[in-house]
């Protein structure tokens, strides 16, 4: 009877094997794909919702503020100086795997601490960023009256512009006090508040020139939607990167690592990190550029 011989296929002979990867590493790889494809999804439901459309907010005037500006109006400064605390924390990762191929603990350390500075840099940046779009307030036509809103997950006033100063004039006649009293301290700072609700509707209308009120109707609700869904999700990313690099930084400190007489973990940790900065360029483009 013949023998049937089993044989084993050599896939590769050349070199250094690329199927001779660490475990962990292998993944890591793995989990970042699979992430990948979640936020690819969620992008592209964006992008779908977003050119199916007639109309969309224009992110030079979503995105105007900066801290302490005041209201002068500068488009994108402020995402762009997130932008660039997020690829310095990625350079400042680049580092810290560098020292660690090196076995050089302070260098680790010294990076590593660095980059953990920028990633909470980076959420206290979207915080405020968040804070002044919910609790922004912005001149919409609602329904016969004007009505001062911020960006929520179920209004959105950067609507088309109303430039018809009849419909704003008739508008401003149905517009409660309160709403008045706000409508001209954005105009006149040199009035007190108190000053403003003494005054009569009348008298404050007569003080609101309908012709430069910035008045839009309310936009797509799916903005508000997609925008605080997408980037919480890479916000809660970059709060998992900050806490996996804090534990990194302990662990170094304290000589975990050079006890083992590797850093891979920071390795590890590092393709994660740069993963995150990869996403945002995507994030960045999507919302706040297109």
């Amino acid at each position: 009877m013949a023998t049937a011989v089993a044989t084993r296929t050599n896939w590769w002979n050349g070199g250094r094997s690329p199927f001779n990867v660490e475990y962990g590493k292998l993944m890591m790889w793995y989990f970042l794909m699979s992430d990948a494809f979640t936020f690819g999804a969620f992008l592209i439901a964006y992008g779908t919702v977003r050119f199916s459309q007639n109309f969309w907010p224009n992110p030079n005037e979503v995105f105007n503020a900066f801290p302490g500006a005041g209201h002068a109006n500068l488009p994108l400064a402020f995402v762009s100086l997130m932008t660039f605390i997020l690829i310095m924390s990625s350079v400042t990762m680049v580092l810290a795997v560098h020292e660690g191929h090196h076995n050089n603990k302070k260098g680790v350390v010294k990076w590593l601490a660095w980059t953990v500075v920028g990633g909470i840099a980076f959420l206290a940046c979207q915080a405020w960023e968040w804070a002044h779009l919910i609790t922004g307030e912005h001149a919409v036509l609602s329904g016969n009256s004007i009505d001062l809103l911020g960006q929520t997950t179920r209004v959105n006033p950067w609507g088309p512009a109303v430039h018809n100063t009849a419909q704003v004039t008739e508008a401003l006649k149905n517009t409660p006090h309160d709403i008045l009293v706000k409508l001209v301290s954005g105009t006149h700072h040199d009035m007190g508040h108190q000053q403003l609700a003494a005054m009569t509707d009348t008298q404050l209308r007569g003080m609101i020139n309908a012709a430069e009120l910035h008045v839009t109707e309310q936009g797509p609700v799916a903005f508000g939607g997609f925008f605080y869904a997408i980037t919480g999700f890479h916000g809660f990313h970059v709060s998992s990167g900050v806490v996996i690099n804090m534990v990194m930084l302990i662990m170094a400190k304290t000589g975990v690592f050079e006890k083992k007489g590797h850093y891979l973990m920071i390795e590890k940790a590092g393709l994660y990190w740069h993963f995150v900065d990869l996403v945002w360029v995507f994030v960045f483009l999507c919302f706040y550029l297109i």
